[in-house]
């Protein structure tokens, strides 16, 4: 009979305990989401940036490979947004969780650096797919994507729909198989049930259509551009030495 009492009263601690993690969980996506309706001070955002920096480069490109997503004028909503379903655990992003963390930023930081990125000049030269479908893959765009993207992948700041041009094409398959397969919980559930029937080859041709649709001209940076606000930041020659360098700062 005690063992019974023992065990239910474990059960209640567990069930008590994760109840109040998720009301923590719950209230922390809150406050990030609040961000979106403060004003931001982009000075402070490109301070806030030196953490995010290390990772995302202090051009806010990422990596060709797609390890590291392009932020660099991507809408300051959809940042929060993302931030948000991080820490709701919406968002598989182990790397990203300790920096997504509001002991570590406020809201009003959230805000800033949101907006420092969404006026940062993109890069020049992302990374693209091997070329062989772009037909196949405009099709599907056209289908599929251009609804909510955009006919040029531009995205919908007031909807949270992530601005998709200029984006690296790795990164973009990686994340729209993610989608697909239910990996990223976040995802619009009738983009999930579109694209269930996709297969390799026309994931590869639509998101290699995707990566080269260009942004406009004044949004990309010359291919000489160094981010001044971090110029004497050591940039790695290849991705994997950039993930080496990221691993030696943690």
């Amino acid at each position: 009979m005690f063992r019974y009492a023992l065990r239910a009263t474990f059960l209640l601690f567990i069930a008590v305990a994760v109840s109040a993690a998720d009301q923590e969980i719950d209230s922390s996506v809150r406050r990030v989401e609040e961000a979106i309706h403060l004003k931001p001070d982009v000075d402070n955002g490109r301070n806030v940036y030196r953490i995010c920096a290390v990772c995302h480069m202090p051009e806010g490109w990422g990596t060709q490979d797609g390890y590291y997503p392009q932020l660099a004028g991507q809408h300051a909503s959809v940042i929060i947004k993302q931030l948000a379903d991080t820490l709701a655990r919406n968002r598989d992003a182990p790397t990203m969780l300790p920096f997504a963390a509001l002991k570590d930023l406020s809201q009003q930081d959230i805000a800033d650096v949101a907006a420092y990125l969404a006026l940062q000049p993109m890069v020049p030269d992302n990374g693209v797919g091997p070329g062989r479908y772009l037909e196949h893959g405009r099709r599907l765009y056209e289908a599929n994507c251009l609804d909510c993207h955009g006919k040029n992948g531009e995205g919908d700041e007031h909807k949270h729909v992530p601005l998709i041009q200029g984006q690296h094409y790795n990164y973009l398959v990686r994340q729209f198989e993610w989608i697909r397969d239910g990996k990223r919980r976040n995802a619009d559930k009738e983009m999930v049930a579109q694209i269930k029937r996709f297969t390799e080859r026309d994931i590869s041709a639509v998101m290699d259509y995707t990566s080269r649709l260009k942004p406009s001209a004044e949004r990309v940076a010359k291919p000489d551009w160094r981010n001044p606000d971090f110029r004497n930041y050591y940039r790695p020659h290849s991705p994997a030495e950039w993930r080496l360098q990221d691993m030696r700062s943690r």
